[in-house]
């Protein structure tokens, strides 16, 4: 081959690699669910559950509802590194880590867990006066966590964008109130598109300080759905500049119906086949 038709042939290579070939376009490696979305029957049959979501393919969990806090966690660590599961990071109850911060700590440790995530606001915590202390308190959990060689994170709903505070929302409070250094955050996709966000823009507002993503669909009607059955676009938004240190993509869905396995195998194949 000559020297101009090398070039001629590299050059139609790179063209392709970039703009049309999958082999450059990135993929999720490791998908997770969070365990909430099959609370029911984990709270059942944990250990059996987590099997099932080791055969869909799932390779990660994050710890949420199911009363796993009660469980017996060297159990389930067990469980998982027989599946080859792990998790990175636990849902913990605003309570629990206002007032037995060291049991917090001990159940992220026995389940292998590096991040401990705030998931959820009782209504009385809602209001702008209130939530100024929950500002405060999450500062205060992270430097713990921190002490104790562990990450923290935030993860939202839809409330946070809905409720005002002086010229922002409850959100910018948050992300305005907290050190990046410290506090991360865990964007639930679903319940900042259906508070209105532009969540592309939200994304590359928040960049670094993203943690992970919460993936689930929404339907026409707004009601939540399995991945790929909806509205959302999530290559679209997984590929934006704030996206590109996202570690974790956790599945989850807090209306699935029973028996389950079939929404969250949905979201799993759906998830995988994604090219951004």
């Amino acid at each position: 081959m000559n020297r101009r038709a090398f070039v001629a042939s590299a050059g139609a290579l790179a063209a392709a690699s970039t703009f049309g070939g999958i082999a450059r376009a990135a993929q999720i490696r490791k998908i997770g669910l969070q365990l909430y979305t099959v609370r029911e029957i984990f709270q059942s049959d944990p250990v059996g559950t987590l099997e099932k979501v080791a055969r869909i393919g799932y390779r990660e969990v994050e710890y949420g509802g199911g009363n796993y806090d009660t469980m017996d966690h060297a159990l389930l660590r067990k469980t998982m590194d027989r599946l080859h599961l792990t998790s990175p990071s636990l849902h913990i109850p605003y309570d629990t880590l206002l007032n037995r911060f060291g049991d917090a700590v001990k159940m992220a440790k026995t389940l292998g867990a590096d991040t401990i995530v705030v998931p959820w606001l009782p209504e009385e915590l809602r209001s702008e006066t209130a939530f100024a202390g929950v500002v405060e308190n999450v500062n205060r959990f992270a430097k713990q966590a921190r002490g104790a060689g562990l990450g923290l994170a935030y993860h939202n709903h839809d409330f946070e964008f809905l409720n005002r505070s002086g010229n922002g929302t409850l959100y910018d409070k948050l992300v305005d109130g907290t050190d990046p250094s410290l506090v991360k955050l865990e964007l639930d996709l679903y319940w900042a598109v259906h508070a209105g966000q532009d969540a592309g823009k939200l994304i590359d507002r928040l960049g670094t300080r993203l943690y992970a993503f919460h993936a689930k669909d929404m339907k026409a009607d707004r009601s939540m759905a399995a991945v790929g059955t909806g509205t959302i676009d999530f290559a679209a938004l997984f590929k934006r500049p704030g996206a590109a240190k996202v570690q974790h993509f956790y599945v989850e869905n807090d209306e699935a119906q029973a028996p389950y396995l079939p929404d969250i195998t949905t979201s799993f194949k759906n998830l995988r086949a994604l090219r951004f």
